[in-house]
């Protein structure tokens, strides 16, 4: 049983659909990329199976609907990671999230602004995923993030495996690079999806479940 409702945030009133299942231990907030919103269908996959584990998910839409319409807005990565910084300060604040470890799930130009968030945010940020993204845009920020970081890549995708080799030789953190093979960029092929979703599920289990971090006071 999860509870789950629609959120404004912030002074734009950006429009999130937040759920929460009983007993939630964890918050994975997503960064979706550009050209797609909270409806994101793929992203929706991915909640829904972090939502089976135990998982909150918030997702959210980074731009208003004006914004949307501007491709300048859409790349610039200081003010989505901007945005996404403000919707982990407003979970902070909110009565049945305040005490979650959180986690960022990014995809294309998201993932470079949960990386870039992850780095101003320190330790609030247990662990982030990036799902066909497109880290290297997160720049002079990806030796700051102290988040264990996973990046996801379709096997097909060579441009963005390139990429993604790039800013994972920039990560000081604990990290991993997952290439699914046979996939392409928005992982549509069978099974292409369903091994998005195994991969992060685990890494967001092993990073922010409270039994890791007894284990790392212990």
């Amino acid at each position: 049983m999860a509870s789950e409702r629609a959120v404004t945030i912030g002074p734009l009133r950006l429009s999130g659909d937040l759920r929460v299942p009983r007993d939630a231990w964890a918050l994975v907030i997503f960064a979706h990329g550009s050209g797609s919103s909270r409806f994101s269908v793929r992203n929706r996959l991915v909640a829904e199976a972090l939502n089976g584990q135990g998982i909150a998910t918030l997702l959210f839409d980074l731009l208003t609907a004006d914004e949307e319409n501007d491709r300048a807005y859409i790349f610039d990565i200081a003010l989505l990671a901007k945005r996404l910084g403000d919707v982990v300060r407003w979970a902070g604040e909110q009565v049945e999230l305040a005490a979650l470890p959180i986690g960022l799930f990014g995809a294309s130009t998201g993932a470079a602004a949960a990386l870039m968030a992850a780095a101003e945010r320190g330790s609030r940020i247990g662990a982030v995923v990036s799902r066909g993204g497109r880290p290297d845009l997160a720049g002079a920020a990806l030796p700051h993030v102290t988040a264990p970081t996973l990046l996801i890549v379709g096997g097909n995708d060579d441009v963005v495996i390139t990429l993604n080799e790039q800013a994972y030789a920039r990560l000081k953190t604990r990290k991993a690079l997952e290439i699914v093979p046979g996939a392409s960029h928005l992982f549509p092929e069978s099974g292409a999806m369903e091994t998005v979703i195994t991969l992060a599920g685990r890494w967001f289990a092993d990073c922010l479940s409270p039994s890791r971090d007894k284990r790392t006071r212990a």
